[in-house]
């Protein structure tokens, strides 16, 4: 059973990162440091593991095992954990399911295989309802169904298809361009069992924020999250002025985060919280590569003009220091 049962995926959810040994084997002690900052941050909803952040692709079933557990053991009493489901095929894909449900996690992120690649999933739907009907048969858990921004982005006649046959798909993690990202808060929250819309759009987050999205799930909070509470608070406030002080001083990190090649996002992250004191090295696997030392000087810059420091967001009142 759900940790958290009738879990809504709403407001603010981290995806975190995950720390790696120079031997590239996990290191739980730092992944559990930075795991506690960012669970320690007031007003966020939930807490996402084994996603893009934590380099799920590079990560096998026992590590996405053990993380969760792990996970579980820090936080799962405290927070909501949302975990990942990344695999090729839908049978792999129940099978990490199974593994997350009986871990105790209270949602599910359905990654889109790669399989749904090179126009499947955009002319034959039956192979995207194929996977989610999998999914769904294998857990009671709420779905998350992650929408990318590229061929591998479900149409919308898609996405109200999947709504309208699998109960189980509460939300969507959305990485669409402005004009579909709009469309989407438009149409799937007005169905006849609305679906919460939650941004993935880091770079434009205070825009997304004020089309309607329901809340946000992103590797940026792994270094941001006070500040992203803060700017989503700000806007269901309706308090404009706040919002764009906010997201003046999130630009700076976005800007860094997501530049050219955008796939460098979560090591860059990583560097950030090395800088940060937040964590010991940035170590990531292969295929990723260490960052050269003028790209890690700019995070550097970035996060000073922030004004981020070790404990948060300065002059914020958004985040509790974890107890001693």
């Amino acid at each position: 059973m759900p940790r958290f049962k009738n879990f809504e995926p709403r407001g603010v959810i981290p995806a975190t990162l995950l720390a790696f040994n120079e031997d590239f084997s996990i290191n739980e002690k730092e992944s559990l440091r930075h795991l506690n900052h960012v669970a320690n941050t007031r007003g966020i909803s939930a807490i996402t593991v084994n996603g893009h952040a934590s380099e799920v692709h590079a990560c096998s079933f026992d590590e996405q095992e053990r993380l969760l557990d792990v996970t579980m053991g820090a936080i799962g009493d405290r927070l909501p954990v949302i975990n990942g489901i990344y695999a090729d095929g839908s049978l792999e894909a129940a099978r990490l399911a199974k593994m997350a449900e009986a871990g105790g996690t209270s949602a599910l992120l359905c990654f889109p295989p790669h399989s749904l690649g090179l126009g499947v999933v955009q002319r034959r739907p039956e192979s995207a309802l194929a996977h989610f009907r999998t999914i769904a048969a294998a857990t009671s858990l709420p779905l998350i169904v992650f929408q990318y921004g590229d061929d591998l982005a479900y149409p919308l006649d898609t996405l109200v298809r999947l709504v309208e046959e699998i109960p189980a798909i509460k939300a969507i993690k959305d990485w669409s361009p402005p004009a579909r990202h709009e469309k989407h808060i438009r149409v799937l929250r007005t169905l006849p069992r609305p679906i919460n819309v939650l941004s993935t759009n880091s770079s434009w987050l205070m825009s997304s924020l004020v089309m309607g999205a329901d809340g946000l799930l992103s590797g940026a909070g792994s270094v941001i999250p006070d500040l992203q509470v803060a700017l989503f608070e700000a806007v269901q406030q309706k308090d404009l002025a706040r919002a764009q002080a906010l997201a003046a001083r999130i630009w700076h990190t976005t800007d860094v985060f997501y530049s050219d090649p955008f796939g460098d996002m979560h090591n860059r992250m990583k560097e950030a919280l090395v800088l940060l004191g937040r964590l010991d090295k940035a170590v990531v696997r292969a295929p990723l590569v260490k960052l050269t030392e003028p790209e890690i000087g700019r995070i550097g810059a970035a996060m000073k003009a922030a004004g981020i420091s070790r404990d948060g967001a300065t002059g914020l009142d958004a985040h509790r220091l974890a107890a001693e």
